[in-house]
């Protein structure tokens, strides 16, 4: 039996992961994937903004696939296994705070992870905008960035031609080996990404030499998340104007938000996804059938006052 091929996503929060896993999973390449997303936070908004992948989709919230949860990573690979010749590779996008090295690891210390899978490579995206000051300020970015075969240089539109040369030039001051692809929305071509045969066991090795060896990661224990629900209707034009006010004055705070909203008189989703102080949101079609009509909102920050937001939220919720 051919190992099953597994691409790696990683990259800090609000990078451009999930925009990159949707395009693969979208694009008319004729393969099938099975795709594993971790969360960090206990309420789960990945994976569905993970769009035609059904029952393809396994989901790992509450904790970092990196640690907490690594064994859910080895009990979900094993049972893809076992159907195997339903997809063509498998996808593992990582929590914007995995450190990917105990990821890899998992493909090559797992006796039987090791032998029905193989470790194709690692993309890394890094968001333009903010890279050098996640470089500066969060360990787990400079390890996704120094562990990368492939590196996706997202939102470049967001920075100047000076400011692309200069960071480029920082990513291959940590990293020389991997190639690096200039992106807007991820819009790179998928041959760059998969099917690459680029990770090289060697070349970890030189940068850690105890790879193969067990070993624990430490997350910032300032950097935490906070999800809110509501399951009645939000008024959209009081949660707009709340929202954009928290991001200008807390925005510094903020790492990542992002969520899926119920608006009153919408019958469409309405999602909403901000990095710092900058935020898009657009519809994203009808509420499945199956699923009731509830609103979900995930903050991701530092120093977060959760009584505060709680309270602005709540204060969005529409009147019976």
């Amino acid at each position: 039996m051919n190992p099953v091929p597994v691409t790696v996503l990683t990259g800090y929060l609000g990078a451009g992961k999930t925009t990159l896993l949707n395009r693969i999973l979208t694009e008319p390449h004729g393969k099938r994937y099975a795709v594993i997303v971790n969360e960090f936070g206990e309420e789960g908004i990945d994976n569905d903004l993970v769009v035609d992948a059904d029952e393809e989709v396994f989901e790992m919230n509450n904790g970092c696939i990196c640690c907490t949860v690594r064994g859910d990573l080895i009990r979900i690979l094993g049972g893809l296994m076992q159907r195997s010749d339903r997809f063509d590779g498998i996808l593992v996008e990582t929590t914007g705070l995995a450190d990917p090295a105990p990821v890899a690891q998992t493909f090559f210390v797992d006796e039987d992870v090791s032998e029905r899978t193989r470790l194709d490579a690692v993309a890394t995206i890094v968001d333009a905008k903010f890279l050098e000051a996640r470089l500066d300020d969060s360990p787990e970015a400079a390890e996704q960035v120094a562990f990368a075969d492939v590196l996706v240089l997202n939102k470049v539109d967001l920075v100047g031609a000076d400011d692309l040369a200069r960071l480029e030039a920082r990513l291959r001051a940590i990293n020389p080996y991997a190639r690096i692809l200039r992106s807007h929305r991820c819009d790179v071509p998928l041959d760059d990404i998969l099917g690459l045969q680029a990770f090289d066991l060697t070349r970890v090795l030189q940068i850690e030499p105890d790879f193969l060896e067990a070993h624990d990661h430490e997350h910032d224990e300032a950097v935490t998340s906070l999800s809110l629900t509501a399951d009645r209707p939000l008024e959209p034009e009081r949660f707009m104007a709340w929202f954009q006010r928290l991001l200008a004055e807390r925005g510094q705070d903020i790492l990542r938000s992002k969520g899926i909203l119920d608006f009153r008189g919408e019958r469409e989703r309405f999602v909403v996804q901000g990095v710092h102080m900058l935020m898009e949101g657009d519809l994203m079609g009808a509420w499945p059938e199956d699923a009731p009509r509830r609103s979900r909102l995930v903050f991701i920050g530092r120093d977060l006052d959760e009584a505060a937001l709680r309270e602005g939220f709540a204060g969005c919720v529409a009147t019976p």
